[in-house]
């Protein structure tokens, strides 16, 4: 009889060592195996959860970063890639409301930015506005606020692909970097930082009337509508107010539910939420099948052992119990090493893809809940095994 169950008629556990962890431990090579198969499984729910919150938190860096309080756009606005137009006359007509301090229009647009070294086309997005305020809250932006007013001026973003060539060393060493945007030549003249998203591999931001210039967009027509209010008005009775006054062509929004809008569409309305959950979904499926394999064939090799328990009088609850403490063991030690290698994989995503890609409490929580009921789920039908313990068979 294996040495995994106590002999000369010593109850299960009476030498301090749990009889599951016995059971695991028993045959080394297969532990390893099943610690390694459950990590992978953590590594791929926690790369799946990263790179989902990695691309949600990145597409609304600038939307996080406008000033004011609320913010107004047109009714077919989809999100910042396909912002949709509006007539600025409908944020001029907020002033009439007596909580509303001062109004502030923003464009935006998808450009082609000529790398200044190989002369490739790269996609970038531009920001315009009045450069009389500073209207995105970002390192950079307010101190070269004045470099703006002459047209054709520009700031570029620091934080960007590397695809872009390297334009914030050729700034440092040169004070100007000088390249084309649309086709419409441009002088870069400061750096600013806000990053790469799901949405944008870089940005540029200028002078209203540069903006103009260079995308063609006509004068008038504007992307967004930021609205900043007096100290002490009320956000939700203004908000309702102006909603009630203005046309229906246009939608306000508090920015709380400007950055959640951004977050829903991407999240629902592409593949991105689909794909990374699907991810995870593997992620458990791969897990339940390592687990499942290794429990069996231990429940398997040691039928003998349960049916010698089940002649000493133990039942199959008792039995049954112990593979799933077994399930747990292998959680816990198949999910820290996941965690550690994890940190790893983050690391060499942020470096690569420059995408804010960090490890939260809330992940870790969840994929090991995760980890634990897949163990468990897959202990359930392994366990079963064990009805199968007949005392007759050895004796």
């Amino acid at each position: 009889m294996s040495s995994s169950i106590p002999r000369s008629g010593a109850k299960p556990n009476s030498a301090g060592i749990p009889l599951a962890w016995l059971q695991l431990s028993h045959q080394k090579g297969r532990l390893v195996a099943a610690v390694i198969g459950i990590a992978f499984a953590v590594v791929l729910m926690l790369t799946q959860l990263g790179f989902k919150d990695a691309l949600l938190s990145s597409v609304v860096v600038m939307h996080q970063s406008f000033i004011g309080d609320l913010v107004l756009i047109s009714r077919n606005y989809q999100n910042q890639g396909f912002p949709n137009g509006f007539s600025e006359t409908r944020l001029y007509e907020t002033l009439g409301s007596p909580a509303v301090d001062a109004v502030y229009s923003l464009y935006i647009a998808g450009t082609d930015f000529k790398n200044p070294v190989n002369r490739k086309n790269i996609s970038m997005y531009a920001i315009g506005f009045k450069p009389t305020t500073a209207l995105l809250n970002r390192p950079g932006i307010a101190e070269n606020l004045p470099k703006l007013h002459t047209i054709g001026m520009v700031l570029f973003d620091s934080l960007r692909r590397p695809e872009f060539g390297p334009v914030s060393e050729l700034f440092e060493q040169n004070g100007i970097v000088t390249t084309d945007l649309n086709a419409k030549r441009i002088d870069i003249v400061g750096l600013f930082q806000l990053g790469t998203s799901f949405a944008a591999d870089g940005h540029v931001v200028m002078s209203d009337e540069t903006f103009l210039r260079v995308t063609g967009q006509k004068a008038g027509i504007i992307n967004i509508g930021l609205i900043k209010l007096k100290p002490g008005a009320d956000l939700q009775r203004t908000k309702a107010e102006l909603a009630g006054i203005l046309p229906p062509d246009v939608e306000i929004l508090t920015k709380g539910e400007f950055v959640a809008r951004e977050v829903n569409y991407w999240d629902n309305s592409t593949p991105i939420g689909f794909v990374f959950g699907l991810g995870v979904l593997v992620g458990i499926f791969i897990g339940c099948i390592i687990v499942y394999q290794i429990l069996y064939t231990n429940v398997t090799d040691h039928l003998p052992q349960y049916a010698t328990l089940k002649a000493m009088g133990y039942r199959d609850g008792f039995l049954f119990k112990i593979v799933m403490k077994e399930a747990l063991i292998l959680s816990v030690l198949g999910f820290f090493p996941g965690v550690l290698v994890s940190f790893g994989v983050y690391a060499l995503a942020r470096r690569a893809t420059l995408l804010p890609m960090y490890m939260t409490v809330s992940n870790t929580i969840g994929v090991y809940v995760m980890a634990a009921v897949m163990c468990l789920m897959s202990a359930v039908f392994a366990a079963r095994r064990v009805k199968a313990a007949d005392p007759a068979d050895i004796f």
